[in-house]
This record gives C-alpha cells, sequence and structure tokens, in this order.
C-alpha cells in the first residue's frame, strides 16, 4: 500500500501509487556569506503563538478583552465582532490561562505548538503528473464532444457529471470557494470561471485581497488547484472538466507559506467569515483544521480552536453558505467507541493518544452542519483509506483508490484534474471526493436558487444512490471495517453516493 503523503494536514489526499515526488528545498547559503543577525521580530517570533480568544458578541466585552489582551503582553491581530473571535499573538506561556480568566472569554488557547517562525521539516509533496506523451494518447481516445482528457476522468461518469453538462452546467450565480493552499486561476481550465473578488490569502489570520494573493507559492502547493478543477473546470476544449463546468470558483488560501503547508485556525475562521461575507454559496474544505487531527474538548486550547472554527462556519450558514469537507483518510470509524491518533501534534512532537471521537472532532468535518463526505473508489465501493461512521458521513463520493482499477485507458484509479503551471495529475482521497460532492451541491443551488444550506444538505442527501453495506470486504481488500446501517443510511456512505444528472433533473 502506498504510504499517504506525510502532508496530514491536506488530510485529505493520499497519492496514487507510482507517484511523482516534489520537495520544497532551501538553497545552502554562500561559503563566505556573513551570518545574518535575527531581526528584533524574528527574535520576539521564536517564542511566539497565535491564539484564538473567544468572547461574547457585544461591543463592551470585546473592547474589554482587547484591552485585557494588551495588558497581558499580548497583541490583537484581528477582531472578528460578529462571531466574538480575537485572534491574538503572545511570547507568554501563560497567555491562555489569563485570558480563560478575564470577564466574558467562553474560551481561549493557543491555535499552535510551535513557534510562529518555525518553518517545520521539508516534506514531499507527491502527485502523479501527465506526461505530454500521455496527453496526447488520452487525447486521441476522448470522443468526439468531450474535453481532451475526459476519457480519463472515470469519476464524472459514476456520478453521471458528463451527462449532466448536457442538461445544466451550473449557474454564474453560485461561487464554490476552495479554502485549501490556493488556486491557480491562471490555469486555462480554471481562468473563465474564476472569480478574483470572492478570493483571497487568509494564512495570517486576516485577509488580503491584493490581486493574485489567492495564488499558491509554487507546483508544490498543487492541493487546492486540483480540487478547484474538479469542482469547475471549464468545458472548453482544454484538458479537463469539472462537475460543475458552468459554475464560478474561487480560492481562499489558509495554509502556511512553509514547506509545511500548516493549516492553522485562525486562518479557517477567516476563510468562512470572508466567503460568507462575499456571496460564496458553497466551501470546499479538503483538509483538517492543524495540528490537532482531532480536537479534544477536555483540553483548553483545543475546545479553543473548536469553538473558533465553529462559530465562523456556523456563521457562514447563516449567510446561506453551505460547508462542505472531507471525512478524513486513516480508515477511522467516527462512530466509534475510540481510535489511536499518533499523528498530533503536528507542528512539533507528535505522540500516540486515544481519542473518543464523541468529544475529539475532526475540523470542520464533524462540526454541525457541516457536510461530511467519504470516498469511493472507481469500483463504487468505499476507498481503503477513507474514515466512515454511521450517523457521522453525510454522503459519499469518488475519491480515488489505486486499489479499484477504472475502465479508462490507463486504469488509473486516482482523480485526474488541474495542477499549477497549465499541468494535469492524479491524486486521491477523500480530498478528492469533496470537490465532488461541492461540484454536485453547486448544480443543486443552480437548480434551486433560493435553497437555504440545510435544504440545500437536505437535497444533497436526497439524491445520493446508496448501494448498501457491502457483503464483504471493503473495496480495499481488508475486513477491518465494519459498515454499520443499511441500505437508506450507513456508516460507509452516509446517505448515498452523489449523482449529478439527478441533482440536474
Amino acid at each position: 500500500m502506498a504510504r499517504r503523503r506525510s502532508l496530514p494536514r491536506l488530510g485529505l489526499a493520499v497519492p496514487v501509487a507510482l507517484a511523482l515526488t516534489a520537495s520544497l528545498g532551501f538553497l545552502p547559503a554562500s561559503a563566505s556569506a556573513a551570518p545574518r543577525i535575527p531581526s528584533a521580530a524574528q527574535a520576539e517570533d521564536a517564542h511566539t503563538l497565535s491564539y484564538v480568544v473567544n468572547t461574547r458578541t457585544d461591543h463592551r466585552t470585546i473592547a474589554e478583552v482587547q484591552r485585557a489582551i494588551t495588558a497581558a503582553g499580548g497583541t490583537v491581530v484581528v477582531t472578528y465582532d460578529g462571531i466574538g473571535v480575537i485572534v491574538a499573538h503572545s511570547a507568554d506561556p501563560g497567555f491562555g490561562g489569563r485570558l480563560r480568566a478575564v470577564r466574558g472569554v467562553e474560551s481561549a488557547g493557543a491555535t499552535r505548538t510551535a513557534p510562529l517562525s518555525a518553518a517545520g521539516t521539508t516534506e514531499a509533496g507527491a502527485v502523479r503528473r501527465l506526461s505530454e506523451a500521455e496527453v496526447a494518447t488520452i487525447a486521441k481516445a476522448s470522443g468526439s464532444g468531450t474535453e481532451p482528457l475526459e476519457a480519463e476522468q472515470w469519476a464524472l461518469r459514476a456520478i453521471g457529471a458528463d451527462k449532466a453538462a448536457e442538461i445544466n452546467p451550473g449557474s454564474r450565480d453560485v461561487t464554490v470557494a476552495v479554502i485549501d493552499t490556493g488556486v491557480d486561476d491562471t490555469h486555462p481550465d480554471l481562468a473563465p470561471n474564476f472569480s478574483p473578488s470572492q478570493s483571497a490569502n487568509c494564512a495570517s489570520g486576516k485577509a488580503d485581497t491584493t490581486y493574485g494573493s489567492w495564488r499558491p507559492v509554487d507546483a508544490n502547493y498543487f492541493h487546492g488547484t486540483h480540487v478547484a478543477g474538479t469542482i469547475a473546470a471549464a468545458r472548453n476544449g482544454v484538458g479537463v472538466a469539472g462537475v460543475a463546468p458552468g459554475v464560478k470558483v474561487s480560492g481562499i488560501t489558509v495554509s502556511q507559506p512553509t514547506p509545511r503547508q500548516l493549516i492553522y485556525a485562525e486562518s479557517v475562521v477567516c476563510a468562512f467569515v470572508f466567503a460568507a461575507d462575499h456571496g460564496v454559496q458553497i466551501t470546499n474544505n479538503s483538509y483538517y483544521v492543524d495540528p490537532w487531527q482531532y480536537n479534544c474538548l477536555d483540553d483548553p486550547d483545543q475546545k479553543a480552536i473548536v469553538d473558533a472554527v465553529n462559530r465562523a462556519q456556523l456563521y457562514a450558514q447563516r449567510k446561506g453558505t453551505l460547508n462542505v469537507a472531507g471525512a478524513g483518510n486513516a480508515n477511522h470509524d467516527l462512530a466509534s467507541d475510540g481510535f489511536t491518533d499518533g499523528g498530533s501534534p503536528n507542528d512539533s512532537t507528535p505522540a500516540s493518544r486515544t481519542v473518543d471521537p464523541h468529544r475529539c472532532w475532526d475540523l470542520p468535518a464533524q462540526l454541525p452542519g457541516v457536510v461530511t463526505v467519504s470516498a469511493t473508489g472507481a469500483k463504487g465501493a468505499k476507498a481503503y483509506y477513507s474514515n466512515y461512521g454511521l450517523g457521522v458521513i453525510d454522503v459519499a463520493a469518488p475519491g480515488g483508490d489505486q486499489y479499484q482499477a477504472s475502465d479508462t485507458p490507463s486504469k488509473e484509479g486516482g482523480i485526474l484534474s488541474t495542477l499549477p503551471g497549465n499541468q494535469y495529475g492524479y491524486e486521491q482521497g477523500t480530498s478528492m471526493a469533496t470537490p465532488h460532492a461541492s461540484g454536485v451541491a453547486a448544480l443543486l443551488k443552480s437548480a434551486h436558487p433560493e435553497a437555504t444550506p440545510a435544504q440545500l444538505q437536505a437535497l444533497l442527501k436526497a439524491q445520493a444512490d446508496n448501494p448498501g453495506c457491502p457483503a464483504g470486504p471493503n473495496g480495499g481488500g481488508t475486513a477491518d471495517p465494519v459498515c454499520a446501517g443499511g441500505k437508506r443510511v450507513n456508516g460507509f456512505y452516509g446517505f448515498g453516493i452523489v449523482n449529478a444528472l439527478r441533482a440536474v433533473e
């Protein structure tokens, strides 16, 4: 079995077999170069953590808490008045405890265990990129009236998206925001549908709307561009097609500009609020909030993270935004009594711990009102890596599975989509399942423009096809996962595998 890509904050992406690797690195300093003396700001950052402080939402309380943050030696970075979330920085290890004692503060905690200046370990980002020869071969296999690489897009056919596009490709009044590592809006498959006015960079916790700020740092930050192509790659005679090729897509960058590409709570809070305030109808969330794979409510820091992110995503729902998120790639039963998390915190030194999924949540996937998506392979079975759980999974969608060969010319089990630099490549994971579900949700919103997020989620569940629990082992060949439930709803597929054709009929 191929090793999961060691970027768990994109948690939701696993490389296909034979993946090509690319890594970020640092050029060695010249032997004759004088050593650099750290600036005062750099020296402070070496000990500074970021915090979320969650308060009551009245102006008086927020102002008092802001003063308390300053008095405790902290710095206010940004305040989200409407949800009572303040992002602050402090180098004092006791800062969180001091703020929790302030009147009007409902929770407060550090969003990371490593200081702001920590870049983390350089890691490989894996993706199977198409060569020019493969592009030419696939183009020959694609039929007339299809996109040049559509022969390889088994997932579109699996959910009827190819036929749905002939009926209703989606409305220009609907935008899906890709909250991720950045989107390359210059890609010819994405440029026709990209919405700059609904895009930003939220990595700092405060939205930067400078033109182009949403773009990935370089080609190693391919995750968000891949996700965006699955949702809304245009049917323009170039490359691939998206599930909803007529809707708009935007990019909200939340990953840190370091090799680790970590995604912290303050960035996600910023993204949900920005999306809601800029008229986004659907957000796609193919990640989990670092540094904890599961945030436990009995820990004051992790509780504050849950509180802040939940306030932001509920705010988005109230403003009319449906939030869709991947269930995760650990093959965990999220409805069980407990399992081992061996990878948290992932920004410092991980330690093995047993978590109770009823009190330790994958964010944002397990928050109320969020559509939680599991992954299937080309044979329609649960992908071997996908998390599952009765009452947790809402719907399933194609995410790819190297053990389930497709009916394409290459037999590739991964998902083909766009990559930065006008490229294309395969990935697999619940990261890839989520944009298929988001694309179908966008088609439903196009057909039912007045639908609220709750109504849209109900429509998404209603049009899904549920194969029921398998009689034997799931598609990965392991008998460990147990599918609880029946034909109507179960732990592997929730209410079923999304169906684009039904969404537009």
